[in-house]
């Protein structure tokens, strides 16, 4: 496929690079193929590897291209989700940056919902639920510890592989696709168990954010809580205005 850009338009041409690879993305000969190396892409364009890795980054961030180190640029599996736009899992929004993450400590469980959780999962408190606890970070060190409630009716048992991508495990294992991701994202205080984890002070600043996951039928599959260290984590939201 021939790339080309127009040198003479008054549009950047970092966004003219953003569009072309956005069209590319869409072509079915690189479906979740590598795209070609950035030297050749650029030498093209006819523009700078900078310039080019500015598109390329955007499209990394909003996963929808997944870069390998040493190996190349690689066209992301189109998103399962088609109400929330372009949400992933966390170990998949930390591949799509490049970012390699490790699981401290994994913890899982079967306990009895309070009234809050029985309610979203439209269930008796007697039904018990599984829960999933992970500490997860950087190789220097944790900064997020995950709470996830599954509903019953999913049929996770505990014994999966819950290194793998969540989002995966429910798909692949259990044919559970989750579409929907309903957040709240706020300001916390950590508390002893939290700080604890997180090897911070009680009382430090969180991003605290809570989401909501639903399956294709709308009906309620996980309620997941997420404690970040408030200067290891940036939570961007990026929004148009319509004309």
């Amino acid at each position: 496929m021939k790339f080309s850009i127009d040198h003479k338009s008054p549009v950047p041409l970092h966004i003219q690079a953003e569009e072309l690879l956005r069209n590319l993305i869409k072509d079915p000969e690189y479906a979740t193929k590598f795209l070609p190396n950035e030297v050749d892409m650029a030498k093209q364009l006819a523009i700078s590897r900078t310039t080019l890795r500015q598109a390329l980054n955007k499209l990394v961030y909003e996963g929808l291209l997944i870069r390998k180190k040493g190996i190349g640029t690689k066209v992301a599996e189109v998103s399962v989700s088609s109400k929330a736009s372009n949400w992933l899992s966390f170990s998949q929004e930390m591949q799509a940056r490049g970012i390699p993450i490790r699981n401290f400590e994994l913890h899982i469980s079967w306990v009895l919902p309070d009234e809050k959780l029985a309610h979203f999962f439209d269930i008796g408190t007697d039904k018990k639920v599984l829960k999933l606890e992970r500490l997860r970070g950087k190789a220097e060190g944790p900064f997020v510890y995950f709470i996830s409630y599954f509903h019953p009716r999913i049929g996770l048992t505990g014994d999966e592989d819950f290194k793998r991508p969540l989002y995966e495990i429910l798909e692949k294992d259990h044919s559970i696709i989750a579409d929907l991701s309903k957040e709240e994202i706020s300001a916390k205080a950590a508390d002893k168990f939290i700080a604890s984890k997180l090897d911070v002070e009680a009382g430090s600043p969180l991003l605290f954010r809570k989401r909501y996951v639903f399956d294709q039928g709308d009906r309620p599959i996980e309620y997941n809580l997420g404690y970040y260290l408030a200067d290891s984590f940036v939570y961007t939201v990026e929004s148009r205005r319509e004309a």
